[in-house]
């Protein structure tokens, strides 16, 4: 049995024993309040990046390869003007060929990626012939844009080959990268496996368009 000393009342032994107790729930309440914190923060980074691989037709975000970015420009050799990446990434595409002349525009869903591909632009010094837009590629017309990239996915490719067959102009030439279109025939495609690039100048979606007709 413990004695009380002088000087010392019971209920001192009590309230000591309760804060000692303390601790381990204040420490407990802090740490939860941490990790919620640090997982409220990742999901805000992470969410844009996430989102689009929810949607029904998606292009997640696969950076390109410094062989598949010579092939796309290999392909537009002694071509110029306007020139759009459908969902451009972190821009390096778009960078690529504002720097051999191009006037070139990007869009991509994902706002992360867009402010990171302004600031690279900017930082190529090529800032006012490479811009960026947030946007659905399947809100946007093409129309204007006589020079089309897209790293597309197979299950999207049909459809965007409706798309672009109905909006683009004659003159206008297109290049696939990793997946060709599904009925247009190319002109001509450069390297293998996945560094492989496919072009398609207008007779291809023109012919596509009046057999669809029919």
């Amino acid at each position: 049995m413990s004695k009380i000393l002088p000087g010392e009342s019971p209920g001192q032994d009590v309230r000591t024993a309760c804060d000692e107790g303390s601790w381990p729930r204040n420490w407990g309440l802090l740490a939860t309040g941490i990790l919620g914190g640090s997982l409220v923060v990742l999901y805000s980074i992470a969410a844009p990046f996430i989102a689009p691989a929810l949607r029904r037709h998606c292009l997640p975000f696969v950076p390109a390869t410094p062989k598949q970015i010579d092939n796309v420009l290999s392909v537009l050799k002694g071509r110029s003007g306007s020139l759009v990446d459908i969902g451009s990434g972190d821009g390096r595409i778009v960078i690529a060929a504002a720097k051999v002349g191009f006037k070139a525009v990007g869009y991509e869903l994902n706002p992360w990626l867009v402010w990171y591909s302004r600031y690279h632009a900017w930082k190529a010094g090529v800032h006012h012939n490479a811009k960026f837009y947030i946007s659905d590629l399947w809100k946007v017309s093409f129309s204007q844009y006589t020079n089309v990239v897209i790293f597309g996915v197979p299950q999207m490719m049909l459809q965007l080959e409706h798309k672009l067959g109905e909006e683009l102009r004659p003159e206008a030439k297109v290049v696939a990268c990793r997946f060709p279109f599904p009925h247009w025939k190319p002109s001509h495609s450069v390297g293998e496996g996945i560094d492989t690039v496919w072009g398609y100048h207008s007779e291809s979606f023109r012919m596509r368009g009046r057999m669809t007709e029919r």
